[in-house]
Order: structure tokens, then sequence, then C-alpha cells
């Protein structure tokens, strides 16, 4: 077991002693950080596996600990039977995150939801605006200095993307926050 205050004494001791099978590294470290010496640590000692034990739990540390070779990635306040856990864990091929980092990392690559709105263009969106605001075909075109007929194949565009078949589903939806 090696303990190091900085990047620079931790490669001097391994320089010196057998390199260690699972690494704890923090980000927050004097001089080099630990996500800088990462991609180091990996060039130099291929079959060393990293684990980042740090206070940042932010999308972009995590991120980017994982970008630069980081095999897992668990908080300061990790309970150390977890700690113990989770190097074995790596030791067997996995990956260990604490669940809060795992979360957080689940949810920055899920898609955002969009609304049915999102696919309309900006005149069906000002059509849309009209039928939410009461006015019948005639006066949305009055209002936007349009044909009725454009007006009436808008409003077909926007309950086609929409997936409505009258106003009032379409109206039903606006309420719900769908549109």
């Amino acid at each position: 077991m090696l303990a190091a205050d900085s990047i620079e004494d931790l490669l001097e001791q391994l320089d010196e002693a057998l390199v260690p099978q699972v690494l704890l590294l923090d980000i927050g470290l004097p001089g080099i950080s630990g996500t800088e010496a990462l991609p180091l640590l990996k060039d130099k000692y291929p079959a060393m596996e990293v684990i980042m034990l740090t206070a940042y739990e932010d999308v972009e540390h995590i991120y980017q600990a994982l970008c630069c070779g980081a095999t897992g990635y668990m908080a300061k306040f990790t309970p150390l039977a977890q700690l113990k856990e989770a190097v074995l864990e790596v030791a067997r091929g996995g990956a260990p995150m604490s669940r809060a980092i795992s979360r957080k990392v689940l949810s920055h690559f899920r898609p955002t939801p969009t609304t049915h709105s999102d696919l309309l263009t900006p005149r069906e969106r000002q059509v849309l605006q009209g039928i939410v605001d009461g006015l019948s075909d005639k006066e949305i075109s009055t209002r936007l200095d349009l044909s009725t007929l454009t007006i009436r194949t808008h409003v077909k565009h926007v309950y086609r993307k929409m997936q409505v078949n009258s106003r009032t589903q379409l109206l039903s939806q606006h309420l719900r926050g769908l549109v």
C-alpha cells in the first residue's frame, strides 16, 4: 500500500515499489491535479485501475475523470466498507460509482424531454398561439395576414405534429404543458 500527498510524490514511490492493481486518486491535489495526472498514470502503468475518490460531485469533474481513464468515481464521504467493496469490484473488472454519482451520470446522458411544439415551425407556432387565444381560422388569417386556406393547412400540420384531431384536444395538451 502506498500513500502520497501529490502526484510527484506518488510517481517517486511508484518507481520504487510494485505498482498497485488499484489506485485511489483525488482530483484536488497540490501541483498536478488528479485528472491531469490520470492520462500520464494510465500511459505509464496501463494495468493499474484508478478510482477517483474526491469531494467533487459535479457532472463536469465526473465526465472529465471518466474520459481521462478513471475506472470508478467515489465521493470522499463514502464509508470505508463501501470503499473496500469498490476496490474489490474494480479488481473483479467492475466500474464502481457512488449512488449519487451514477444518478448524475445517467441524468447527464438521458435526453432532455421535448414538447411537441418543438417540432413546429415558427409559423405553425403563431397559428397555434392563435388557436390558444381562441381565434377562428379567419381571425388567425387576419392577424397573420395570410389566406384562410393557408391557415387551415397550418392547422392540419399542427394537428398532425401534435397528434391530435381537434382544437379541444390541442387545448387540452396545451393546458397539461405538452404543447
